[in-house]
């Protein structure tokens, strides 16, 4: 009898050393395993294929934001709008203007139809974002309230929503001010051969002040943004109430907005 009861202790050992080994085997694989940084394909008409890595450890907002619209096909279509040679190519408004961004409704069914921001992820914005803007590297664009009221720099940090850049030549002034949250690993002669097209100044460069020479003579048509992510999901961004800089501006000089009325004709 005693020799039997010794055999089940020892059973009883051996199995509690086997679950000890999983556990401990478990949290070993967890410790050790590799997650890949998902990838950005980016299919450009007549040009070619950019593949981007993107580093969501470094900017997870701006990296939810992006794999979401991409994947939802929200960048279908649409084109780089905006390129400067030895500068960078600038592409994701749905207006083609450079003045258009997304909507709530782009990123989730349920959404409201109406505009939204995200936070910017540099260190002007308390954010620990050391990717420096070398070539190839992927950036958010955002709005620059600064230069109506030196009060504005919050409300321009956190004013990107779609609209996204990537550098052709490393260029420090963004270092710090602007979201970088990725780079290209693939195609960068793509990218070359983009900032190479002929541009101009805008058509409504009267109207808007703008008088950069940056617009596509001929269209430069991004096919399609898909993000592979490995398995992972980011989740949706957290997104802000975008600044409303024309009812600041009427503020400015007394005006209630709410005067104005719409009519039709």
């Amino acid at each position: 009898m005693k020799k039997s009861k010794n055999i089940i202790w020892i059973v009883a050992l051996i199995l509690v050393i086997v679950l000890i080994g999983f556990v401990a085997y478990g949290y070993y694989k967890n410790a050790t395993m590799e997650v890949k940084n998902p990838i950005a394909t980016i299919e450009v008409e007549n040009f070619g294929t950019i593949k981007v890595e993107l580093y969501p450890d470094i900017a997870p907002q701006t990296v939810a934001n992006f794999i979401t619209l991409a994947n939802r096909e929200f960048y279908d279509g649409l084109k780089f709008h905006r390129i400067v040679k030895d500068f960078m190519i600038q592409g994701g408004d749905k207006e083609g203007t450079g003045q258009g961004s997304a909507s709530i409704l782009d990123l989730k069914d349920d959404g409201e139809d109406k505009e939204y921001s995200i936070k910017g992820e540099f260190f002007a914005n308390k954010v620990n974002n050391k990717l420096k803007f070398d070539e190839g590297v992927i950036g958010m664009a955002r709005n620059d309230y600064t230069q109506y009221s030196s009060t504005l720099a919050e409300e321009s940090y956190n004013s990107g929503s779609s609209q996204f850049f990537i550098m052709t030549k490393y260029n420090a002034s963004l270092n710090g001010y602007y979201t970088s949250f990725g780079k290209v690993i693939d195609g960068m002669d793509v990218v070359h051969k983009i900032e190479e097209v002929e541009v101009k100044v805008a058509d409504d460069s009267e109207t808007s002040g703008n008088t950069e020479a940056s617009t596509p003579v001929n269209e430069v048509k991004i096919t399609s943004i898909r993000v592979e992510t490995n398995g992972v999901d980011y989740g949706l961004p957290e997104t802000l109430t975008p600044f409303d800089y024309q009812t600041w501006m009427y503020k400015q000089y007394g005006i209630d907005p709410s005067t104005f009325t719409t009519t039709e004709e």
